[in-house]
């Protein structure tokens, strides 16, 4: 049973442990210190604000547990137990670790405001663009993000802060120009950043003539809460793809809008609220 006896009891087992062995409890601190640094700075990196806070509140609750602890290896066993918990908690729930990483991270887009009809002719650029591509058969993949995406994402492109026209998405995918194997990254009403490379879904379950656009644009939504346009170089078939899934195959105008307006009028007017 906890007590403020054992906590006390501790901490004359801590003094007298650290007088006769100060260099171990020196480089244990120094080793912990690394590994939580390390850690935070990936986190931070992947804008993983909750999830910093997550594992804050999980050292936080082991040390506490650690101290009240009448017995010493007890303490341990419960952070070990709290540290493996959170690497299963994270490593094997997409959609946990995908709200983990991006919760808390929508912030004002980079972009500045536009009316109601601004957006709506936005809307109908792209869907114009799509559409075009999808009748040259042109491969294309579009992800409308609200700065929740991993930064590693953004600087393996190139930001370009383009306006978007059908013309400007055209291009980008162009199958002579330099950045149309990679994603198209949509930030509000900019054309933020192009040749985006994203992580592939690695699935076995998915059919093999699944191609590497839509393999990444599974992966993609797989690590934050966005939404992936696919067109399909082979076909010329245009998917939508949300939440690690393909949300709509054969996808029309009517479909592209929609998704759009979700976009639009669902995630980016949050932050507003």
């Amino acid at each position: 049973m906890y007590s403020w006896s054992a906590l006390i009891e501790n901490i004359k087992k801590f003094g007298t442990g650290f007088a006769g062995n100060w260099f171990t409890y020196l480089l244990q601190f120094v080793l912990f210190a690394i590994v939580y640094y390390l850690i935070f700075k990936v986190l931070k990196y992947n804008k993983a604000t909750k999830f910093i806070g997550l594992t804050i509140f999980f050292v936080l609750f082991s040390g506490i547990a650690f101290a009240f602890s009448p017995d010493i290896n007890s303490g341990y066993l419960i952070l070990v137990i709290a540290m493996v918990a959170l690497l299963v908690f994270t490593m094997f729930h997409t959609e946990i670790k995908r709200s983990l990483l991006d919760a808390g991270t929508k912030k004002k887009s980079k972009a500045e405001p536009v009316t109601v009809t601004g957006v709506e002719l936005i809307m109908d650029e792209i869907v114009r663009a799509v559409q075009n591509m999808s009748k040259s058969d042109i491969g294309a993949l579009i992800v409308l993000s609200n700065d929740n995406l991993p930064e590693g994402i953004i600087e393996s492109g190139t930001v370009i802060n383009a306006k978007i026209t059908s013309q400007m998405v055209e291009a980008v995918f162009y199958p002579k120009a330099p950045l149309h194997d990679g994603a198209l990254v949509i930030e509000g009403n900019k054309l933020y950043a192009a040749g985006c490379f994203l992580p592939l879904a690695q699935d076995e379950r998915l059919p093999k003539e699944m191609g590497s656009r839509h393999r990444a644009a599974l992966g993609v939504t797989m690590v934050a809460s966005v939404t992936a346009i696919v067109v399909s170089e082979e076909t010329g078939i245009i998917s939508i793809v949300k939440n690690g899934a393909i949300k709509k195959k054969y996808a029309d105008a009517t479909d592209i809008k929609e998704a759009l307006s979700d976009y639009y009028w669902s995630d980016l007017t949050a932050e507003a609220n």
